[in-house]
């Protein structure tokens, strides 16, 4: 019996342990109840209640959740792509908060001071930047798809999605995030007398879509109606104006 009850004891502590290494992102998924489809300079898109937002108080309880969380604990590399995945677009989205209205997420900072390296969180304890989360945690784990996840609070970046990412339907997430994405004519990608223009991010993150044989392997994955002779011929413009929901 007393055997029985000490494996019952270690299997609960078991539980506890592996339900307690993924961060619980209830807050953030309310966060995200403030994002609805609508249109910006002639570009669909996800746009966000900034000001609804500030007032609730709810990017402050989402930034709380991944300030507090003890990143040791993430297991694998899913665990911890969604976590810096969410924790990217968390502190995107409190950057902009915390300084609007703005016109753009650019405006935060200058040229000499630009933005992505202004201080924009605490995440372990350290002080990170946008650029620290995205160059130097996120892009090493070897996935070109996240440049379809991260959102820089802008028209022309990938829209937010309308869940956290999970570990558990992380792949699915990300593919799903491509395939929309390069659906959107106006801001991903577009065919025009044949030739092939994609979004600047294809451009600036060209080396990271070579490891999975380059920008237009890449996005053949998700678009057949891509002819095999098809190359990239120009890049969109890119809109920096500030993913607001307009009244």
């Amino acid at each position: 019996m007393k055997h029985l009850m000490a494996a019952f004891l270690i299997g609960l502590l078991f539980i506890n342990h592996v339900m307690a290494e993924e961060t619980d992102w209830s807050d953030y998924a309310k966060v995200l109840k403030f994002v609805q489809p609508g249109e910006k300079h002639g570009t669909p898109l996800a746009v966000v209640n900034y000001a609804a937002l500030k007032q609730s108080g709810q990017v402050e309880k989402a930034y709380q959740t991944i300030k507090q969380f003890d990143v040791s604990q993430l297991q694998g590399h899913d665990e911890k792509l969604a976590f810096y995945i969410n924790t990217y677009n968390i502190l995107a989205l409190k950057m902009v908060v915390d300084h609007w209205p703005q016109k753009s997420i650019k405006d935060v900072g200058s040229f000499f001071s630009p933005v992505w390296k202004k201080e924009a969180g605490i995440i372990a304890g350290k002080a990170v930047s946008l650029d620290d989360v995205e160059n130097n945690i996120i892009r090493p784990m070897g996935d070109p798809r996240i440049h379809l996840a991260i959102v820089c609070a802008s028209v022309s970046c990938p829209d937010l999605r309308n869940e956290p990412y999970t570990a558990a339907k992380l792949n699915q997430q990300l593919n799903d995030q491509a395939k929309v994405f390069l659906a959107n004519n106006k801001k991903g990608m577009l065919i025009q007398h044949g030739e092939l223009n994609v979004s600047k991010i294809f451009k600036w993150f060209k080396q990271d879509f070579e490891k999975v044989g380059g920008v237009e392997s890449f996005i053949r994955n998700y678009r057949a109606d891509l002819a095999a002779s098809t190359k990239v011929s120009d890049y969109l413009d890119y809109d920096w104006t500030v993913n607001a929901l307009e009244k």
